[in-house]
């Protein structure tokens, strides 16, 4: 567990995620403001269950307050073949260094276990925001509706060997 402080008014800690957390993020999915109008059919009975937060490496960032730890973000790492599966900030706190903190923390992860490499497929609005913090575009993934009914920009992060 690491515990930072970034542009926000309280401390955030980073930690793993739970099968308790479930709820919690699945509403963070779903209420994402990055994927309303024609977007929605992306997250649109999209479930964080706790046997997916089992099975991968999920981490979640959880700011200090008076209700014991309000979750700000989370993001997901699979390890085969490496993907940053899921990354989430709460509408509330983008703009603040939470993704940022979430991808220096991903990318601790994947170096310690040993990857060189992982793959983001993006969602289109978040292309900017993978770029500004050294994502590498490699290529498109192609549309797969109904659900995702639009070419998606992929990147990779290249994790330098320790």
């Amino acid at each position: 567990m690491s515990s930072r402080t970034s542009r926000i008014s309280q401390p955030v800690t980073i930690r793993r995620a739970v099968a308790q957390d479930a709820k919690r993020l699945t509403r963070l999915v779903r209420a994402s403001g990055a994927y309303e109008g024609k977007y929605a059919s992306a997250v649109e009975g999209y479930r964080v269950g706790p046997d997916y937060i089992e099975t991968h490496r999920a981490f979640v960032a959880v700011a200090a307050d008076e209700h014991g730890g309000r979750v700000l973000g989370f993001y997901s790492l699979v390890l085969t073949p490496p993907e940053l599966d899921l990354l989430f900030v709460a509408d509330e706190a983008q703009g603040r260094g939470i993704g940022r903190l979430l991808v220096a923390h991903m990318l601790s992860q994947a170096s310690t276990a040993g990857l060189d490499r992982v793959k983001v497929i993006s969602h289109l609005p978040a292309e900017g925001f993978y770029h500004r913090i050294g994502a590498v575009r490699t290529g498109t993934a192609l549309a797969n509706p109904p659900a995702v009914p639009w070419d998606r920009p992929e990147f990779e992060f290249r994790i330098p060997s320790q």
